[in-house]
């Protein structure tokens, strides 16, 4: 499964290929027929992976692409340049959690904008889904303008985050 815009394609990964992109060793990109990218998976980040997302990735699971990660591959670049995920499935309001990151050589060229407005449109075809939010640090501007340039709108603040919703 995989989903496109003009410039990028986003994939869900399985399980096997989010454990390769845990290990960080190029296996992915190998995977794909992708040049490898920089990129940096602090500990912190490949111990959430390891024990919060890969335990949560079961492939029949029809709706394992809201516990996976995302990967974020640039067309003309042949390379990935960022990832987005879902904080697991649809709670019982039908709200879900986003979150994403732009690889450093990759930022300020739009390719997050566009992700995420094309994981907007495939959340918005998911029958279980009604909206989706995300928070951000307040003085991270980027990063909370990729929010504002897809329609989200800021109904909460505290402890130096804003928190942002969309309604689908």
């Amino acid at each position: 499964m995989m989903i496109e815009t003009e410039r990028l394609i986003l994939k869900p990964l399985k399980h096997n290929q989010l454990q390769k992109y845990i290990e960080d060793d190029s296996s992915l990109e190998k995977e794909f027929g992708l040049i490898p990218s920089k990129r940096s998976i602090t500990p912190n980040l490949q111990k959430a992976l390891a024990q919060s997302t890969l335990p949560n990735v079961h492939d029949q699971d029809s709706e394992y692409m809201f516990n996976t990660l995302w990967i974020i591959i640039s067309k003309a670049d042949n390379k990935i340049v960022g990832d987005l995920s879902f904080v697991g499935k649809p709670d019982q309001e039908g709200e879900i959690e986003i979150g994403y990151g732009t690889y450093e050589e990759f930022r300020g060229k739009g390719f997050m904008i566009e992700a995420v407005a094309r994981i907007i449109q495939w959340a918005r075809e998911q029958p279980k889904v009604k909206s989706i939010y995300a928070t951000t640090v307040q003085d991270n501007m980027a990063n909370y303008s990729i929010l504002q340039k897809n329609n989200f709108v800021q109904f909460g603040e505290g402890e130096g985050m804003f928190t942002w919703k969309l309604i689908l």
